[in-house]
């Protein structure tokens, strides 16, 4: 369920077809890159849910491992795909070319997909499916209308359902969607839900930019570096220049 107030677009559908597209504020992510157990569990659920259909192909599981403090056990056991081995790059079994046509477009690589679309979209976005049974996969996406990717979570997170007003404009009266109401359940409460997409994009915030976390805090040392540095150069110019004052 969206917190935030939805904003309408100016389009509307005729009765009887599809519920018109809508546009949605992006809710904060809330993500921590320096959060291992978030990152983990991330992990636990990109491979789980995403590597089926995407590919994170500029992104080794070895090196997932060593960052995230995962043993080789526990990556064999619990990461690692049916053949796959460590040194691998995180790869989907799926073929592109059987991909598109199933789904219309190939599932894109998720390797980039934080830094290109932000965190807060991702986070919006799997939240934000709802029921419309125009739609070749029975749902439509109020970040993304007409996505064709299915909702993959949808035995977690359950449906939502559209929640519409009927706007008439020019004579012609259409459904508009104005947020989310409750629909078919799923297995999770909409905080565990939420705390599982969270974890989610954290990791794909995560493999945008694995050194991200030792840059942020290196950051802070160069900084104070740089500080004591001038200070010391500031002494120094003041013990040079006192005597041609």
């Amino acid at each position: 369920m969206l917190t935030r107030k939805l904003v309408l677009l100016a389009v509307l559908a005729a009765p009887g077809t599809s519920l018109a597209a809508t546009t949605a504020h992006l809710d904060d992510a809330g993500t921590d890159i320096h959060n291992v157990a978030s990152l983990q569990r991330g992990a636990r659920n990109f491979a789980g849910y995403c590597l089926g259909c995407h590919s994170a192909q500029y992104v080794r599981w070895n090196r997932v491992a060593a960052d995230l403090g995962i043993g080789e056990a526990e990556l064999q056991k619990y990461l690692l795909p049916a053949g796959a081995r460590p040194f691998d790059t995180m790869t989907s079994a799926m073929p592109r070319a059987q991909a598109a046509e199933w789904f219309g477009n190939a599932p894109p690589d998720l390797s980039l997909i934080a830094r290109s679309r932000g965190v807060d979209y991702l986070y919006t976005f799997l939240r934000s499916y709802y029921a419309d049974p125009a739609r070749p996969t029975g749902v439509n996406n109020l970040v993304l209308p007409n996505t064709a990717m299915p909702h993959v979570l949808a035995h977690l997170q359950g449906v939502p359902a559209a929640r519409v007003e009927l706007v008439t404009h020019g004579g012609v009266t259409g459904q508009h969607i104005v947020g989310l109401a409750e629909g078919t359940p799923g297995e999770l409460s909409a905080a565990a839900y939420d705390e599982f997409v969270r974890d989610t994009v954290n990791f794909l915030d995560y493999i945008g930019e694995p050194a991200k976390a030792k840059r942020e805090s290196m950051g802070v040392w160069v900084v104070l570096f740089l500080l004591v540095f001038w200070l010391m150069t500031y002494l120094l110019k003041k013990e040079y220049w006192k005597d041609i004052r």
